[in-house]
């Protein structure tokens, strides 16, 4: 492992699925050999959009399920650090500095931010939604994260992480490192019902931590050809979410070859293509469930992970929010007004008889 460190993560709303996985968590199991791995749980990004009481409610048991999830997909508690955004309050002060360095316009340009808003059922775009990038800048800088391996969603969010970074760095001196984006080799994966990305709000997911037969059950009403209403007619694989989830999941090349073979040829139906499918899928999970059941069997011990990753990320984040302040000169203001105002007091207690 070297010096250089990884930051990633998501927000607490719900269990992860097939896609998160696909999209970044796979990324983050291979790269936190090679990187100090810090993973946010987002709380605070997830008040972009769910803010109620009742949402708020949640984040503590959605945290626990996005580690178990995360652990369980093979995160190694011993190389990767947890924490919980808004335990940070440093973070929003690192936010803060960094709202300047960034226009209004350049936030408006970054598109995933209205899909954001529209998912959400938002009319109109609320100020901490626009400023999302912003505080994800905060969160990427504030451990000085060298790389981040995102999903196709949080591109353009990087990227603006990396100009406040390098704008930051050249009004007051080198401060941050400008991190790196790291692609995974599927940025997005197919909803079930192929309508779009898979995602929780939608329900066209298949989670990490389902069962054999929820995997089964969720497989069996996937979409497929609309084209195709009997097995004998020839149908269509490009493009066919059953057979995009076997490319990505089916550890037997072969089958999935003899599979495409015979459907363009009309020669299978797609009871066998998804029987096959969530058969693969199912050995896909089987370890991540061995170690889920690993994980559990600990009593508190999540908690512990994310308790003890928070502190000591604290502790990291204030000595580069004082780098920060210092690079500016804002420790300097104050200093001189904290100095000037205690001469004044001592005068006076001199002087007074």
């Amino acid at each position: 492992m070297t010096d250089q460190r990884m930051l990633t993560g998501d927000r607490p709303t719900g269990k992860l699925h097939l896609g998160h996985y696909v999209g970044s968590i796979a990324n983050r199991v291979q790269l936190q050999h090679k990187y100090e791995t810090f993973l946010i749980i987002a709380d605070l990004h997830m008040l972009t959009t769910k803010n109620t009481r009742e949402d708020i409610a949640k984040v503590s048991t959605n945290a626990r399920d996005m580690v178990l999830d995360s652990l369980a997909a093979g995160i190694d508690p011993t190389r990767a650090t947890y924490y919980l955004q808004s335990a940070i309050p440093e973070v929003t002060e690192l936010n803060a500095l960094f709202q300047n360095l960034v226009t209004v316009p350049r936030l408006e340009r970054v598109p995933s931010l209205k899909d954001m808003a529209r998912d959400a059922g938002k009319e109109e775009m609320p100020y901490g939604l626009l400023g999302y990038p912003v505080l994800q800048a905060a969160d990427i800088l504030c451990v000085k994260a060298h790389v981040v391996p995102v999903g196709k969603d949080n591109h353009a969010h990087v990227e603006v992480t990396r100009e406040i970074a390098r704008r930051f760095n050249y009004l007051y001196g080198e401060t941050f490192p400008v991190p790196e984006l790291v692609e995974s080799e599927v940025p997005t994966l197919v909803g079930t019902d192929g309508q779009g990305k898979m995602s929780k709000s939608i329900g066209n997911v298949i989670y990490l931590s389902d069962s054999a037969e929820d995997v089964r059950k969720r497989v069996a009403g996937m979409y497929t050809d609309p084209k195709r209403i009997r097995a004998d007619i020839p149908g269509t694989v490009e493009g066919n979410p059953v057979f995009i989830y076997h490319d990505v999941f089916n550890d037997n090349a072969a089958e999935v070859a003899d599979l495409k073979e015979r459907y363009r040829a009309g020669k299978v139906g797609d009871v066998e293509v998804k029987d096959k499918l969530a058969a693969a899928i199912n050995r896909f999970l089987d370890p991540m469930r061995e170690r889920r059941a690993h994980y559990e069997e600990q009593s508190g011990l999540v908690d512990e992970i994310i308790v003890e990753g928070t502190e000591r990320t604290r502790r990291e984040v204030q000595q580069v929010v004082f780098e920060a302040r210092k690079a500016m000169g804002l420790t300097a203001a104050y200093n001189q007004l904290r100095r000037k105002a205690e001469r004044a007091r001592k005068s006076r207690e001199d002087t007074t008889p």
